[in-house]
């Protein structure tokens, strides 16, 4: 193997491994940020007995450079932008809001596409573990955490198989804990930590969380 992880699943399964043991006694909700996290978070949900739904997220890529995010939006109309790193690529008004319209009508049909009419799962006084195949600029993540807000959650824990070796700070003002298998100081990119890190397509995502919703809760 020459990545840290074989693939999605396996690093959902280390992630499980990787969580506080306390949680299968609480009442868990986790979150996946579609479509990479939804694997990932599969794996946890099964390790804890939780119950998995998907928390809409899109990045707002520097235009020409659509990985590197300059922002992120989210369910429920929350923007977060990367000020810093849309001044450091020169990405005027125009530009950005180019990219910003047509990652909301993304947003939208994948809203349509993985929830249908069914109403967000509950949030109000629930652990609830928000995940991601991994971490690189945390724009989509912490857009993620400020959505989270509205539904008062109990406690919050972001969880991922990988991060940069800072990350944790990143998010201290918006999660009660956080927790990565591997925090590497030398990171690139998400992917370089995966042997298999294919695209993650809207059948799997579909296909995960019907079979989720058929697992009883413990």
């Amino acid at each position: 193997m020459n990545g840290y992880f074989r693939d999605r699943a396996d690093a959902g399964a280390r992630l499980a491994q990787a969580l506080p043991g306390n949680l299968a006694k609480e009442d868990v909700l986790v979150l996946a940020l579609p479509r990479g996290g939804v694997p990932v978070g599969y794996a946890v949900a099964q390790a804890l007995g939780g119950e998995l739904d998907v928390l809409l997220v899109r990045k707002l890529g520097v235009p020409g450079q659509p990985e590197l995010a300059m922002g992120a939006i989210a369910s429920g109309g929350t923007l977060y932008i990367n000020e810093q790193v849309r001044a450091a690529y020169h990405v005027g008004d125009e530009d950005f809001e180019r990219v910003l319209a047509a990652e909301r009508a993304e947003l939208r049909r994948r809203e349509k596409s993985y929830r249908g009419d069914r109403p967000p799962a509950r949030l109000l006084g629930r652990t609830v573990i928000v995940v991601d195949d991994g971490i690189a600029t945390g724009a989509s993540m912490r857009t993620a955490l400020l959505a989270l807000r509205s539904g008062r959650p109990g406690r919050v824990i972001v969880a991922v198989p990988v991060a940069p070796a800072d990350a944790r700070a990143r998010f201290a003002d918006l999660a009660d804990d956080f927790v990565s298998v591997h925090s590497p100081r030398d990171f690139a990119a998400v992917g370089q930590f995966y042997d298999d890190f294919g695209q993650v397509e809207d059948e799997e995502v579909h296909e995960l969380l019907a079979e989720s919703a058929k697992e009883p809760i413990r």
